[in-house]
Parts: structure tokens; sequence; C-alpha cells
């Protein structure tokens, strides 16, 4: 596996045909005094600015035509975590993501990855690397092309994709 980081990462994007599809499974991203979940928490105004940079990244790719689909898989009853991610979620719709849920109890733990990764067309695998910390920053993501991987992998997209509810739906449930 060869560690990607950076623009790297971004060409990843640049450089699918078809489709990049994430798989979300942990119920925390950032500590608990991260800026943008503690204004959304406290009601706050957020411009958001923070986040242009992946809203572009995601205009430009699914401008060419390659769907970005993301898929959470989340604990209930929800955390602070998850309902501020749901908030921002509105924002990659707009940029063109498909984001569905799925809510953990639905689906067996062994039908699932134990990390969270990225599939592009089918063929790539990008494993997200976090600190080794609970909560830890993002560093980047492992890449393989392992045909054995690639398959499980995309078994368990295939499966989480179905079972898992439009983000619009979700949130009316």
């Amino acid at each position: 596996m060869l560690l990607v980081q950076g623009e790297a990462f971004d060409d990843l994007f640049r450089a699918a045909k078809r489709e990049a599809f994430h798989l979300e499974v942990r119920d925390d991203y950032y500590s608990a005094d991260y800026g943008p979940l503690l204004r959304f928490l406290a009601g706050e105004a957020e411009d958001y600015e923070w986040f242009q940079p992946w809203l572009k990244l995601v205009r430009d790719t699914v401008s060419r035509g390659v769907a970005i689909n993301r898929a959470r898989v989340v604990s209930n009853p929800h955390n602070d975590y998850t309902r501020y991610a749901r908030h921002v979620a509105r924002l990659n719709m707009a940029a063109g993501e498909q984001v569905r849920y799925l809510s953990r109890e639905l689906i067996d733990a062994e039908q699932l990855t134990r990390d969270d990764w990225w599939l592009f067309d089918d063929s790539v695998v990008a494993f997200t690397v976090f600190e080794p910390e609970e909560n830890g920053r993002w560093l980047g993501a492992a890449v393989t092309t392992d045909p054995r991987i690639v398959e499980y992998v995309r078994g368990v997209k295939e499966r989480v994709w179905a079972m898992a509810t439009p983000l619009p739906r979700y949130e009316d449930s």
C-alpha cells in the first residue's frame, strides 16, 4: 500500500472516470473541542470557509460525470458529531455528492469493514488513515489495487449502499 496525502489524494478524484465511493463507519471524527462542531452545538452562524476546498473538488469531479457517493453507518441515538455531520452533509449534497445513512443496528458488523475507505471506479481502494489516538487527525489514505481487497470492499459497498437511506428521507425518519 502507498500512503497518499494532499494533492496526491485529490488526484484520485481527478483520475476517477465513473465513481468515488466513501464508506464511513466511525461515530466520531473530531475531538470535542473541534471549532466547527462547537459552533454548531452553540447554534452559532458558520461560513464554512474551511469546507470550500472539498466542495470545489466535489463540484469539479461531478461536473466531469463522476458520481461521488458517501454512505455513513451510524449509531443510534445520534451523538453530537453525527448530528453535526448530518447538518453539514447538505453542503456535500448541494455540491453534487449523494449521501446515505445506515443505522448500525440494521447491519451485522461482520458485513462491514472496521476502517473507512474510498473506492474509485471499483478498482482502487484508499483506506483512510488517522493519527492513532482517539479521534486523531486525518493523515491521508493507504492506497491499494489488490484485486482481493478491491473485490471485498466492492461487496461491502454494494450491500451498504442498497441498505442505506438517502439523507433527505433519513432526516424525515
